[in-house]
């Protein structure tokens, strides 16, 4: 059994890919550096990412594949799931090796796996976009805080800095406790010495820390809210499923 270690990030995957090629040594398992290796193993290669080497991989990669193609592989990327890189180190050599496209061939498992995790990324990232809900701090910062099932936050940014391109904004991921800080201008990747304060906890701000209309808007928002249910046309089993009852301790109008 051979051992790829590396650093858990996309680009040192992509070297991961490159290596192999160039040393015509193929992982039976690519593992984080640091992580307890397994009990039998034959050889153990440590992969130092070279921007270099991925970039090449890239380009391959961008030759190969069509733009839904290369999109789907980056999203399941952030699906973070156990065997991500594994996984996609095994679709990117049959991308590599194969004469022709066969991206849309999904008798192939890990084909079909990895379009499905591109999915579930996707739609959860449009999730976060409906359901992101902001409040307005003292400081004329609107900050808001989820707990996505994927790392879609970098996928969000866009959308946010295009929308809301005349104000202050602090996007936070509480589960992995990172989020981006927009100033007006630039959009920066943020983390807080003190992860463990209630509001970076819950994504609810204290009402010390909040803008004095702020309340006024979420009483407000609630009212609209409540005025435009039906009671004669609820479907629990639909909102749920529309809106997921994870979500919902983050949303204005459920709290």
């Amino acid at each position: 059994m051979t051992i790829f270690l590396y650093d858990q990030t996309f680009e040192g995957l992509l070297t991961a890919v490159f290596d192999a090629y160039s040393r015509k040594s193929f992982p039976d398992s690519i593992l984080k550096i640091g992580e307890p290796l397994p009990l039998f193993y034959d050889e153990v290669y440590t992969v130092v990412t070279d921007y270099e080497k991925a970039e090449r991989v890239w380009k391959l990669l961008v030759r190969k594949l069509s733009k839904g193609a290369l999109t789907t592989l980056t999203y399941s990327w952030l699906s973070e799931a156990p065997d991500i890189a594994m996984l996609l180190f095994r679709y990117i050599r049959k991308i590599t090796d194969a004469p022709r496209s066969i991206e849309t061939n999904f008798a192939d498992p890990d084909i079909l796996a990895v379009t499905k995790l591109g999915k579930k990324v996707a739609d959860e990232r449009y999730r976060i976009l409906q359901f992101m809900r902001f409040q307005k701090t003292s400081e004329g910062i609107y900050y808001g805080a989820m707990k996505p099932l994927y790392d879609v936050f970098p996928l969000t940014i866009n959308h946010f800095r295009d929308r809301f391109a005349d104000q202050k904004w602090l996007i936070y991921d509480v589960k992995r406790k990172y989020g981006y800080y927009y100033d007006g201008q630039n959009v920066d990747e943020i983390t807080f010495s003190n992860p463990l304060q209630t509001h970076l906890l819950t994504g609810k701000l204290d009402d010390s820390l909040l803008d004095k209309d702020e309340k006024l808007f979420q009483t407000l928002w609630k009212s609209y809210f409540k005025s435009i249910c039906i009671k004669e046309r609820l479907n629990p089993v639909k909102h749920k499923k529309d809106m997921p009852v994870r979500y919902w301790k983050y949303l204005t109008e459920k709290n």
